[in-house]
C-alpha cells in the first residue's frame, strides 16, 4: 500500500480518536514542506528562505 496506506491509517486515527485539532497542524506542515521543495530550484528561493 505504501504512502496511501499511511495516509489512510492517519485519517482513520483522526476519525476514530476524534483528534481533529491535529489536522490543521498536519496541513500546515504539509504546505511548508511543499513550499520548500518547490522553491529549492526556483528564482524565488532567496525570498522564501528569508521567511524562515
Amino acid at each position: 500500500m505504501g504512502k496511501i496506506g499511511i495516509m489512510l491509517e492517519l485519517w482513520e486515527f483522526l476519525r476514530v480518536r476524534k483528534k481533529w485539532w491535529l489536522l490543521p497542524i498536519l496541513v500546515f506542515l504539509l504546505l511548508v514542506g511543499v513550499l520548500l521543495v518547490f522553491s529549492e530550484s526556483s528564482a524565488v528561493a532567496p525570498f522564501i528562505y528569508t521567511l524562515f
